[in-house]
């Protein structure tokens, strides 16, 4: 495994504190089985800052970056790099969220559009970091390198400090959170079932997992589109095998049901991909006692928060 504990215990003092010690807790109203992590109140407003973050600091100082993201890695990328005078690109697909544009752009970033989903986007980054001219260039891409879910690990440090839990559930898109997480859990608190969630459109790393290796899907359909991946890594997959017991879908609907909940019980605006583990505690696919559940982004599109708030209205 090189997943390494003793990296994610050194990423606990080495990654910026903005993105540290986010608030866990039980909110009765939700659910009383079920602690929520959020980790939205942060400047990228999503947990990708811990391992963009932890993965720069391995870098030279000025260091030049390409990555893919659909938003919130880019963010965090962008972020992490500013603060380190890094010049970061970020491959994006064609109809990125205009709001997680925004915030690329506002830290920073350059990007280009490519493709229909952050897996088309990645292929063409790796292609465009790969040509001559771009040597020199550093590629990074979320799920790939150890450093980026081993910061995520440090999740999975805060979440078990002072509790036990029967089951974590966590969503999946390039798999660093649930890997990350899982790898410490699962070497301090065997006994915890780690439970990962697609979208049911995009169904990806469940299927590669049944495979044992990477399987690609023709196309993406869910409006979640932080876990919209349509081709898994495949060293993200070999992690996951290793490491998680289960992989379960969610519909649209169930999400769109989630996020509601959490804006009326938390008070928490979260985008698709941020509420979907809360959708599979709701559809019943989440046993035990004790469960915990990461919040992980709250970068929604417009038109997700006006159908959030006729929901609200009604």
């Amino acid at each position: 495994m090189d997943l390494d504990l003793t990296r994610i215990e050194r990423a606990a003092r080495q990654i910026d504190p903005v993105f540290l010690g986010t608030p866990q807790y039980v909110e009765e109203q939700l659910d009383p089985r079920v602690t929520v992590k959020l980790e939205t109140a942060n400047p990228v407003r999503s947990f990708k800052g811990r391992g963009a973050d932890l993965m720069l600091s391995t870098l030279n100082p000025g260091a030049r970056v390409i990555c893919a993201s659909s938003g919130n890695f880019g963010q965090a990328v962008a972020y992490a790099g500013r603060a380190r005078g890094m010049r970061v690109e970020v491959f994006v697909p064609e109809h990125v969220n205009p709001g997680k544009r925004a915030r690329m752009e506002s830290f920073g970033a350059r990007l280009i559009p490519a493709g229909r989903d952050s897996s088309a986007a990645r292929a063409a980054a790796a292609a465009y970091a790969a040509q001559p001219e771009q040597a020199g260039a550093v590629f990074i891409s979320d799920g790939l390198q150890p450093e980026i879910a081993e910061g995520a690990g440090t999740i999975g440090m805060e979440l078990t400090a002072g509790d036990v839990f029967d089951t974590i559930v966590l969503p999946v898109g390039d798999g660093a959170l649930i890997t990350g997480v899982a790898r410490w859990v699962k070497a301090t608190a065997p006994g915890t079932r780690i439970v990962g969630v697609n979208a049911a459109g995009a169904p990806s790393m469940q299927l590669s997992l049944r495979a044992g290796h990477a399987v690609a899907i023709e196309r993406a359909d869910t409006f979640a589109d932080g876990i919209a991946i349509s081709s898994p890594i495949e060293e993200s997959v070999r992690r996951a095998m290793a490491l998680v017991d289960e992989m379960v879908l969610v519909t649209d609907e169930a999400i769109a049901d989630a996020m509601e909940r959490a804006a009326r019980t938390i008070g928490v605006l979260l985008e698709p991909a941020g509420a979907a583990g809360l959708a599979a505690i709701a559809t019943g696919q989440a046993g035990g006692e004790r469960i915990a559940t990461v919040l992980t982004g709250a970068n929604p599109r417009p038109e997700q928060l006006a159908d959030l708030a006729a929901r609200l209205g009604r």
